[in-house]
């Protein structure tokens, strides 16, 4: 049979409906998370920001800012930051290695997407830790 009459696989796009069934690879859900993660950093900012100059004006500022902290949904919000910085410092230096052309085989990219999340996850339960209380 020649060459030209084998029948060809087709590839279509997924549909939005589709994408509850759709297995994402873990590099696709680790790059997913990093623009997550920067989205979340560069919309907090300003607030960020605004906070740390008030607390800077004075130490009445700074404990009033710091009691704040104590509150259950405030410690998650910064659990969140927390994570979102970790997540996306891990994944920068993965994409710059990348870059660096290191890592582009499929193999490399599911084992480095798997390390990102694992080193940021650790990191980020043991930032939680901290904030918790437990140590």
């Amino acid at each position: 049979m020649p060459e030209a009459a084998k029948k060809r696989p087709e590839f279509r796009n997924i549909h939005v409906t589709q994408l509850a069934k759709y297995r994402l690879p873990i590099a696709g859900v680790v790059s997913i998370l990093h623009r997550v993660s920067g989205t979340i950093m560069f919309l907090l900012l300003p607030f960020i920001l605004y906070l740390l100059d008030n607390s800077l004006t004075s130490e009445d500022t700074f404990n009033y800012f710091a009691g704040y902290t104590q509150h259950l949904p405030v410690k998650f919000a910064i659990l969140v930051l927390a994570w979102a910085y970790l997540h996306h410092f891990c994944a920068g230096i993965r994409h710059l290695l990348m870059d660096l052309h290191m890592g582009l085989d499929k193999h490399s990219a599911k084992k480095s997407g798997a390390t990102v999340l694992a080193v940021s996850l650790t990191l980020a339960f043991l930032v939680a830790l901290k904030l918790f209380g437990v140590f």
